[in-house]
């Protein structure tokens, strides 16, 4: 086991305000929310299906993925009051106000972002590669063409919704298992651009140090983790996530080979021509838009 460190703060903290509308595109019922310090914030509940745990990957991937130089928006803790859920006409997002009281996560919200295409919005290889590689050391399952969890914001690629990577948290039993396990990259929403990996392993392998770690996890809000089994402490429950994600990085030379078969392959067979979209996603129709405003 790694030893603990004492660590910096968590995330900011902002008191949410006013619920705007409910986001249906995601399975969890995510929400646009206004907070107390005037931004607009699209929030992940704890009440939802999902639970801790998908708050917990956003927090320590989304840590992870600055680190390495890879765009995310910028997170907050959203504290929220069940009072809100009186206002709400909605009897599921009432019921998921209710359930979701204390902290949450907020997630900033980028006006005028557009769904990630890759026929409309062409990604250089190395920027492909490093995504790519990324997703594989954190066990990304979600960031296929189906569903890209990409947005194209000002014009680059922002990277979104990773509540479900780090599966390893789900069965703490077989985590140590699941460290060399091979990356399912086949479908991967950029094996169409040509990813380079061998860039992306030269790039960034050697930035992922104890300290990057750390600090991914550190950010992560104490009373999401009292309550992990089998850990005694929020503190013990990091130091597995440092463990598994050390160990992972360690053991890439065994889920590498996987990701360059996919990326060298035919990438067509993967994805099939998509369905054409309007290019932006369904909380940002002129009716969100008009809420927010």
């Amino acid at each position: 086991m790694t030893s603990g460190r004492s660590l910096p703060g968590v995330l900011p903290t902002v008191t949410a305000t006013r619920y705007v509308t409910p986001l249906r595109e995601g399975g969890s019922l995510p929400g646009l929310m206004e907070a107390d310090d005037l931004g607009t914030y699209v929030v992940k509940f704890r009440g939802a299906g999902q639970g801790r745990k998908a708050l917990i990957a956003e927090v320590v991937c989304a840590g992870l993925a600055r680190s390495l130089g890879l765009p995310v928006p910028d997170l907050v803790g959203v504290e929220v009051d069940p009072v809100l859920a009186a206002g709400e006409p909605d009897q599921e997002v009432q019921d998921l106000l209710r359930a979701s009281g204390g902290l949450n996560l907020g997630v900033d919200f980028l006006p005028g972002a557009l769904d990630f295409d890759l026929h409309a919005f062409p990604v250089q290889p190395d920027l492909a590669g490093r995504v790519l590689w990324f997703d594989a050391w954190i066990n990304n399952v979600d960031r296929s063409w189906r569903n890209p969890n990409l947005l194209v914001w000002h014009g680059g690629l922002h990277l979104i919704d990773h509540g479900a990577a780090l599966t390893f948290h789900h069965q703490w039993s077989s985590a140590a298992a699941s460290t060399a396990r091979p990356y399912a990259a086949g479908d991967h929403v950029l094996i169409g651009a040509q990813p380079d990996v061998d860039a992306a392993e030269h790039a960034l392998a050697d930035q992922v140090t104890p300290d990057v770690l750390w600090a991914a996890v550190a950010e992560v809000p104490d009373e999401w983790l009292f309550y992990e089994p089998p850990f005694a402490s929020p503190t013990d429950a990091r130091t597995a996530y440092v463990d598994w994600l050390s160990a992972r990085l360690a053991a890439r030379e065994q889920w590498l080979p996987s990701l360059r078969a996919a990326a060298s392959g035919d990438a067509s067979r993967h994805a099939p021509s998509p369905r054409r979209r309007t290019g932006k996603p369904a909380w940002l129709t002129s009716g969100v838009r008009d809420a927010a405003s």
